[in-house]
């Protein structure tokens, strides 16, 4: 199976989806509990909730496979995102529920991350630094959106509820600081969904990683709550009549950047 899904765009918009992957080598999940076989942890449906980015020009690239088999969205030398607090490895061992994902002494080694770092996490880098880098050589500027999805509720992580939509700039490292206020103010227009910046998520290994406004590059993390489109419990099906709520703040989302851009 291919390792992620790459849909080139006309205009400056980079969307990077990195989590909605669901498949797991059978050599893999066969170590599996039955908590890793569930992927509980999945950024499920983001793609489908993003389906209308290509219409806007914008590239796509989207993961097939399970942040359980590798996590594209942390450093490959495994340093944590926010240390001091709990993270979750490249190769994760426990769910965001602290199940063993893995059962007793099949979790991988040493070698076995280095080469799902080769096999799965490279290429995915790869493809995602060369569309930012041809986008940006054609266009003069690359606007780099990461799309993610976590429960509401997670108190491994953090405590109550998360907010609805929680934009992260990498604390203003990752993107200029008007767009991130355009954005902010895009999700001011309304009061169905609840927002911040720069929250408990900031942006992980993507945002920080490319996001590099001197440079022309711009990027921006949105850490979405799942209640809002999705159900959060088994078997986690996408709500129709919840995302087309939300779907047209997504929408302008995007359309702000390029707007900002000059592109819109």
């Amino acid at each position: 199976m291919d390792i992620f899904r790459l849909t080139p765009g006309d205009s400056p918009l980079v969307v990077s989806i990195p989590h909605c992957g669901t498949h797991a080598p059978p050599a893999i999940e066969c170590d599996f509990t039955a908590a890793g076989r569930r992927r509980a942890d999945t950024d499920w449906h983001v793609d489908r909730l993003y389906d209308f980015a290509a219409g806007l020009g914008a590239s796509v690239i989207a993961a097939t496979h399970s942040r359980y088999v590798i996590d594209l969205n942390r450093r490959p030398d495994n340093a944590p995102l926010y240390p001091g607090a709990d993270n979750t490895e490249l190769c994760p061992t426990t769910t965001f529920d602290r199940e063993a994902i893995y059962r007793p002494g099949a979790e991988p080694d040493a070698a076995e991350i280095a080469r799902r770092t080769e096999t799965y996490w490279r290429p995915y880098h790869q493809a995602l630094e060369a569309e930012i880098a041809r986008t940006r050589a054609r266009h003069g500027i690359a606007l780099l959106f990461d799309a993610h999805s976590i429960r509401s509720r997670v108190p491994r992580f953090f405590a109550g509820r998360l907010p609805d939509l929680n934009l992260g700039s990498a604390a203003g490292a990752s993107t200029d600081p008007a767009l991130a206020a355009r954005l902010v103010a895009v999700c001011a227009t309304q009061n169905n969904f609840t927002h911040i910046l720069d929250g408990r998520f900031k942006g992980g290994h993507i945002t920080r990683a490319y996001g590099r406004p001197d440079d022309g590059v711009h990027a921006i993390q949105l850490e979405q709550a799942q209640i809002t489109y999705m159900d959060e419990a088994p078997p986690f099906a996408y709500r129709p009549d919840r995302a087309e709520a939300v779907r047209p703040l997504l929408k302008a989302l995007l359309t702000a950047m390029l707007d900002w851009a000059g592109k819109g």
